[in-house]
């Protein structure tokens, strides 16, 4: 009769968040602390640079806006002098050109913050050995701009006029969510979403959000 054989058990991940928003990284790490060691977050590009530097995780969890720069900027800053570390996008935004943006900088994998924390744990040890993983529907806009059309960058100069946060606003605001909905999703207030619709409209010389809803349908946003 032949021994059982015992599987060695898998070493447990370190795992650094980076996202502007201290009630998500709460559950984020309440959730994923089960199956992963959270031994870092931040909420800025500059924090996120220097506490990665200084503990080196396996894989970054990564918002891609933020208010000081964005989930690129720390990819790149990181990745020039630490390219053992891995990243994982990991952002409320499904929009093409910021997947792409990710990826091409060195990022791993890209998930919105719908996944469930089984799934993200999933990911992100993956992501550790070496595999690339997206969220279903992303896969598609990658395939799209690596295997197609390779050399054909992603901008938009009317877009590009946007900020970061004016851009999930738009989003959001085109999918048909009402203000409040908005202010919820992105953990910020209703004025401050009245705010940046209004900047919106502005910069794009637009009058509704009618109109704010088939220009982004047209840059396949939505």
């Amino acid at each position: 009769m032949t021994e059982p054989v015992i599987e060695p058990e898998a070493r447990r991940l370190n795992v650094f968040l980076v996202d502007d928003h201290a009630m998500f990284r709460a559950g984020v790490r309440a959730e994923l602390g089960v199956h992963v060691d959270v031994v870092g977050e931040a909420s800025t590009v500059s924090e996120a640079v220097s506490r990665i530097s200084a503990v080196q995780p396996d894989v970054v969890l990564l918002d891609v806006h933020m208010p000081d720069g964005g989930g690129r900027a720390v990819l790149e800053a990181v990745r020039r002098a630490h390219p053992q570390v891995r990243f994982l996008a990991l952002s409320v935004s499904d929009a093409a050109e910021d997947v792409i943006g990710l990826i091409r900088a060195g990022a791993r994998g890209y998930v919105t913050k719908t996944i469930s924390p089984d799934e993200l744990a999933a990911a992100v040890r993956r992501v550790a050995d070496g595999d690339a993983v997206f969220s279903p529907r992303l896969a598609g806009f990658v395939l799209d701009a690596f295997a197609s059309r390779p050399d054909v960058p992603v901008a938009d100069p009317e877009l590009d006029q946007l900020t970061n946060r004016e851009r999930e606003v738009l989003r959001l605001l085109a999918r048909g969510y009402a203000y409040k909905e908005i202010a919820k999703e992105l953990y910020i207030s209703i004025k401050t979403v009245e705010t940046h619709v209004s900047n919106v409209l502005r910069k794009l010389q637009m009058s509704n959000r009618y109109e704010l809803s088939r220009w982004a349908a047209d840059r396949r946003l939505v």
